[in-house]
């Protein structure tokens, strides 16, 4: 391990050592107890956004000023935010008002934890209070976020309240953040993950309540809807008064405009002023007191007394023209969000980034500067992380579930050969960014070239991508107009035309990219190559009612008395290899290398092992419980033992590699039978390609019919050579085992049944005891010698879940495999069953849960 790889491991268990100890801490340790009061509080009960309460209590502070007598003023505060933002305000009103300050739950002094932070719910707690201080009219001030709540408290309760002043406050979706509910909702809960994120990963011991207060910051943002808030003003018939400052950076003025356009009796006062205009001078007082006062005297207008001409407006629908572009800080916010969704997914980012820049949020030069820097700073970071952890990292999580040793091999050579070239050209191929800027780190490249050519590349590519993004965004908002009040429909397709350019026009502009392409539809179209989720579920299917019929799972796990559960999952190969040891003239020499021993030692197991059976080099190395060839290795040195033994945690089995035609023979005898009989034969071949003198073994692999559909795995077995050029006629193995999954190809041989085969493998299956159902992999001078049952080698044995794998045949066609898998399944559940009834253990679900468990823990490397 390199010693930055060391460090950085070493100061991540320090990290979560006191991570532990600060959630232990706050579990166990003493309460920090409620905030002190320096204000009055009451008990209110605690409620949802539909006013139902829950059953608990919350204690909620306020602020009290004036004579009780006069006519009252509730001051509702923003978010985050408490009764102390309206110190200012407080002395100057309380000369002629009764005013309540109240601190909503989760801010100030009152209760932090609530089960809902709605504006709405925090409407129903404003007029709760309202109730135990015996106010039954009053005019409410909303700063912010809190002019929700006195516009919710309205509708609500309209007859509590006499008039509402919007202070610099939220209103109309449409002028809100990115102005669509979906998108500032998606927003908000990911800041509200973010906030939580931190106060669980950052050890804090419960010293501070800044987390607390950050959550509940959060929470009122995520549980907060906005799109109520235009109804609501289009029908409020209390006078009201719009108080916005035109430099306001959070809440443009151009909402206040609208807010006063759709509310046809309300006043509109603009100053010069900020969104945090009520901290400082409070210019809007002697305007706020003069409003209050007509309220109270009846001349204010209410929406009986709105002039036609502004009535006439107010029925206008909103001008989607009048969004303004973001600025100042707001606009430094959308920048930096666009650049942090960049490390996410750079192409997605660019596209998002584009659809703002055609909704006229912000300009195209502020869109493609925040993709930029953020493109701009994870490259960067790749190129660190290469520098700093070392191709070794890659063969370790989490570096190893982004980036294989065959893409940064392959990106390595590019890179030795085309210089800097491949940094700017690898830009603007998909898949080779990562590898590529990684091994450009590993190899010590100069930091600044460096940046200064993937500076060019992304000059060139990021600009393109938004601006694409944005034409095409205005187009399809342009030319169906009901798209704009659907986003998530205008963005789905959107993206979906922007990222099949990236991952299928920019592809196809290359030789290797439409034979990538051609691979990917093959292994959809092509039955062979489909992911187990899509092949398999019409076999569980029938294995379920296989099991119903049979009285229950267990009846197929006593298929093999001698396997532990039948051969189910993680079956020992050395126990197996040891079981059918009365047959050794067909076994290979083996020898288990226990986990629970060094490395060192297990690598002088396998020299000693390697003398005295008078092996030759590569030794087959894999696991003793393993499947479908995963982590089977062919180590052609000492030093490749060594790595591998280093790298994994489970048993080990060295084995002597067997030379000669490999098949898979699947083999059944009934209890009650004298005889078995082999139920399949199947041919595996070691794909191969033939150079020409002109391609690389890469370009052979590719231009390969059947190799294109598995261009990944080939790649793996044979990265070493992937840049080489092979002479003409010479030919390359491009797979190493006869597996499927890794690359081998898989023929139906059943012509192969002989009777003198089924002799030999019932022969050497009767030595087994308690053995009835499962496939030989072994090898075979010949096709010959095979039909003879002749000098056979048997490599493994598998159970109960391996496969009559000759239905991989390519010209098998999918009703035959699945017909072959039901005939293999009753087999199993017949002869298991029929163990059963011989007293035969059998392995319970829960059992079989435990077994699957076992062994996946088991078998991930370090």
């Amino acid at each position: 391990m390199s010693r930055p790889a060391g460090l950085l491991r070493g100061l991540s268990l320090v990290w979560l050592c006191a991570l532990l100890a600060s959630w232990t801490w706050q579990f166990v340790g003493p309460d920090p107890g409620e905030p002190t009061r320096s204000t009055p509080g009451v008990e209110l009960l605690e409620v949802d956004r539909e006013g139902h309460t829950t059953g608990r209590t919350v204690q909620l502070a306020f602020q009290e000023a004036g004579d009780a007598s006069a006519p009252t003023i509730v001051l509702l505060h923003g978010n985050p935010g408490g009764s102390e933002d309206f110190d200012r305000l407080i002395p100057l009103l309380s000369k002629q008002f009764h005013v309540i300050a109240p601190d909503l739950p989760g801010f100030g002094n009152s209760q932090l934890e609530v089960s809902d932070y709605s504006l709405r719910a925090f409407a129903h707690y404003l007029l709760q209070l309202l109730d135990t201080l015996d106010v039954q009219r009053a005019h409410l001030l909303g700063f912010s976020m809190g002019g929700g709540v006195a516009l919710q408290a309205w509708n609500i309760r309209p007859e509590r309240v006499a008039s509402v002043t919007l202070l610099s406050s939220i209103g109309v979706q449409e002028l809100e953040l990115l102005g669509d509910h979906q998108l500032n909702h998606a927003l908000h809960l990911a800041q509200l993950r973010l906030v939580q994120g931190l106060s669980l990963g950052i050890p804090h011991f419960g010293s501070t309540d800044v987390f607390d207060r950050a959550v509940t910051y959060a929470r009122w943002f995520s549980d907060s809807d906005q799109r109520p808030l235009r109804s609501i003003l289009e029908r409020i018939e209390v006078p009201v008064l719009v108080l916005h400052g035109e430099q306001d950076f959070l809440v443009p003025a151009a909402a206040a405009v609208e807010h006063a356009r759709i509310v046809p009796h309300s006043e509109l006062w603009l100053s010069d002023e900020g969104h945090l205009m009520v901290f400082r001078s409070v210019p809007f007082a002697p305007t706020l007191v003069d409003f209050v006062q007509r309220v109270e005297a009846g001349t204010a207008r209410s929406r009986s007394d709105a002039e036609p001409d502004r009535l006439a407006a107010a029925a206008e629908p909103f001008d989607p023209g009048l969004v303004p572009p973001a600025t100042g800080v707001f606009l430094l916010v959308l920048m930096l969000l666009i650049a942090v969704a960049t490390l996410v997914s750079e192409d997605l980012a660019c596209v998002a980034a584009g659809l703002m820049a055609a909704r006229g949020q912000l300009s195209f030069l502020a869109a493609t500067t925040g993709a930029f820097v953020g493109i701009f700073v994870g490259d960067l970071a790749l190129f660190a992380a290469g520098r700093l952890l070392g191709r070794a990292a890659v063969r370790r999580r989490p570096l190893r579930w982004f980036v294989t040793e065959t893409a940064l091999s392959r990106a390595s050579r590019w890179f030795e050969r085309r210089g800097m070239a491949a940094i700017f050209i690898s830009r603007f191929l998909p898949g080779m960014r990562l590898p590529t800027y990684f091994a450009a780190g590993v190899v010590g490249t100069s930091l600044a070239w460096f940046a200064l050519w993937f500076a060019l590349a992304g000059v060139l590519w990021t600009p393109a991508l938004v601006g694409a993004s944005m034409l095409l965004g205005e187009r399809v908002l342009d030319s169906v107009t009901w798209l704009q009040d659907h986003t998530w429909t205008a963005i789905a397709i959107v993206t979906g035309l922007m990222m099949s350019v990236v991952k299928l026009g920019i592809p196809a502009c290359s030789h290797r990219g439409r034979r990538q392409l051609l691979g990917t539809w093959r292994r959809w179209t092509r039955w062979e190559f489909w992911p187990p989720w899509l092949f398999y579920p019409p076999v569980v299917l029938y294995v379920g009612w296989l099991a119903l019929r049979h009285g229950g799972i267990r009846a197929m796990t006593a298929v093999n008395p001698g396997i532990p559960a039948g051969g189910f999952v993680g079956e020992s190969k050395a126990d197996i290899h040891e079981r059918l040891g009365s047959r050794a003239r067909f076994l290979p020499a083996t020898l288990l290398l226990p986990a629970n021993r060094p490395v060192h030692e297990r690598v002088a197991m396998v020299e000693q092992f390697l003398e005295q059976e008078g092996c030759q080099l590569p030794v087959v190395l894999k696991p003793d419980a393993g499947q479908r060839g995963e982590g089977v290795v062919f180590a052609s040195s000492i030093e490749a033992v060594t790595d591998h033994l280093s790298e994994t945690r489970s048993d080990v089995l060295a084995q002597q590699r067997l030379v000669g035609d490999e098949y898979g023979v699947f083999y059944y005898r009934h209890p009650d039978e004298e005889s078995g009989h082999v139920f399949s034969i199947t041919e595996k071949r070691l794909p191969e390609v033939i150079g020409d003198g002109l391609r690389t073994v890469e370009q052979l692999i590719l231009d390969d019919d059947r190799a294109c559909a598995m261009s990944q795995v080939y790649f793996d077995n044979v990265v070493e050579r992937l840049g080489e050029v092979p002479g003409l006629g010479e030919t390359v193995q491009i797979a190493r085992l006869g597996t499927h999954c890794q690359g081998a190809q898989f023929l139906d041989a059943c012509s192969c049944i002989t009777p003198e085969l089924e002799a030999t493998i019932d022969h050497i299956s009767k030595g087994f005891d308690g053995f009835f159902f499962g496939r030989y992999d072994l090898t075979a001078p010949s096709r010959e010698a095979l039909m003879a049952g002749r000098d056979l080698r048997i490599i493994e044995l598998n159970g109960l879940t391996s496969e009559a794998t000759h239905i991989y045949d390519p010209v098998t066609p999918l009703w035959k495999a699945w017909s072959v898998l039901f005939q293999q399944w009753r087999l199993a559940f017949q002869i298991g069953r029929r163990n059963q009834q011989l007293g035969a253990q059998t392995t319970s679900l829960l059992g079989l849960a435990r077994l699957a468990w076992r062994f996946y823990s088991r078998r991930a490397p370090t």
